[in-house]
């Protein structure tokens, strides 16, 4: 921790996990077979407005605003970092000046997994300040002033206590740094909500 590009990730332990791997393999095969530049953007717990209903801050602040319990696994403490909207916005226009090349030091007696003989990158956006979801939900509370109810549960199989991002190779190559901070990024989405759903 923080996950780097340069890690191994050969061994996944999720579905998921496994289909975002398969991808960026299919990919490499492309930039190999046929030239084509291609960079992989792994994206951190994004959360804002305009997401996808079925992540948990969706469903915390639905269930929030409505005095409903709300399910915290692994009893609020694992860390995430989440990575506001407009910041995976902007790393993803950064990259787009930032053509994949080939990498000349790459050798396959110590592959480097961010890079490639093959035009082919890697790069993690997120935000690199892991944040405890209990701090996360506490913001979310304070936002439209309403405390949650807990339901409070073990670890999900399948999950993990943390994920953040080790982001030195975008902001080394674009100058790429989250700006949006929780406090700011949350009460941005409870707004939207709140005016998108009529809440």
């Amino acid at each position: 921790m923080p996950f780097s590009i340069h890690h191994n990730v050969d061994h996944p332990v999720s579905l998921y996990a496994a289909t975002k791997k398969a991808n960026e393999l299919m990919a490499h095969s492309y930039s190999s077979l046929y030239d084509i530049p291609t960079t992989g953007l792994r994206f951190f717990t994004v959360y804002g407005p305009w997401g996808r209903p079925d992540m948990a801050y969706f469903s915390f602040t639905k269930k929030i605003l409505a005095k409903e319990p709300i399910d915290v696994f692994n009893y609020g403490k694992c860390q995430r970092g989440f990575t506001y909207i407009d910041d995976i916005v902007e790393g993803v226009i950064r990259t787009f000046d930032n053509i994949a090349t080939p990498n000349s030091d790459w050798s396959s007696d110590k592959p480097d997994t961010g890079t490639s003989y093959a035009p082919y990158r890697i790069y993690n956006i997120g935000n690199n300040q892991p944040v405890e979801l209990l701090r996360f939900i506490e913001v979310s509370e304070e936002c439209p002033g309403i405390p949650a109810v807990k339901n409070m549960l073990p670890l999900q199989s399948g999950d993990v206590p943390a994920t953040y991002a080790n982001i030195d190779d975008l902001v080394n190559d674009v100058g790429f740094k989250p700006a949006t901070s929780i406090e700011n990024g949350i009460e941005n989405f409870i707004t939207w909500y709140r005016s998108y759903y009529k809440e």
